[in-house]
């Protein structure tokens, strides 16, 4: 087996371990895994490539659900629901962008000052996960059931869901320095 096999190899098993402590950790592998040559078994670039897979899917949702927003023959109700969520999935994109910066900017942070960025890190992706649910929550009662409801809501739970294992490896990083 040649160095690089050997090191793919070694680094795939780090990202199955490490995503093993997640809560979706099939998902985190799956949405980690064509990294591995970046991640290495490196925790730091590990918990800066699930942010940025985080926020490449919030991106997405944002996108979709603007379009969905144009939609004709739209209800109020949905309307609204699609307009706050939009405002939630800005919020989220926003938060999970700060995250990255954030972490890329720890470079030799000790001590202190090194708590100090992960709690910014941290306080940012609890707040993105916070307000993915809170967008999920403004198509609750049954006024609101329907085809966007359902899409709308299988998309930001994945998005939810990455976020959540990328908090997971951030704090299992900060926990770990």
């Amino acid at each position: 087996m040649s160095a690089a096999a050997a090191s793919s190899g070694g680094a795939r098993n780090f990202i199955k371990a490490s995503c093993s402590a997640t809560t979706y950790p099939a998902l985190c592998v799956q949405s980690l895994s064509a990294y591995a040559a970046e991640i290495q078994q490196n925790p730091r670039q590990l918990a800066q490539t699930a942010l940025s897979v985080s926020l490449s899917s919030a991106q997405s949702t944002r996108t979709f659900v603007s379009k969905l927003k144009k939609f004709k023959g739209l209800k109020n109700k949905e309307y609204e629901a699609i307009a706050d969520c939009l405002d939630e999935m800005g919020d989220t994109v926003d938060r999970l962008g700060q995250s990255i910066k954030e972490l890329k900017n720890i470079g030799k942070a000790k001590g202190q000052e090194f708590v100090w960025h992960m709690s910014n890190v941290e306080t940012w992706v609890s707040a993105a996960l916070t307000d993915e649910n809170t967008c999920v929550d403004g198509f609750a009662g049954k006024a609101l059931d329907g085809k966007i409801k359902a899409s709308i809501k299988a998309r930001i739970v994945k998005v939810a869901q990455v976020t959540s294992n990328a908090l997971s490896l951030i704090n299992h990083y900060a926990s770990k320095h």
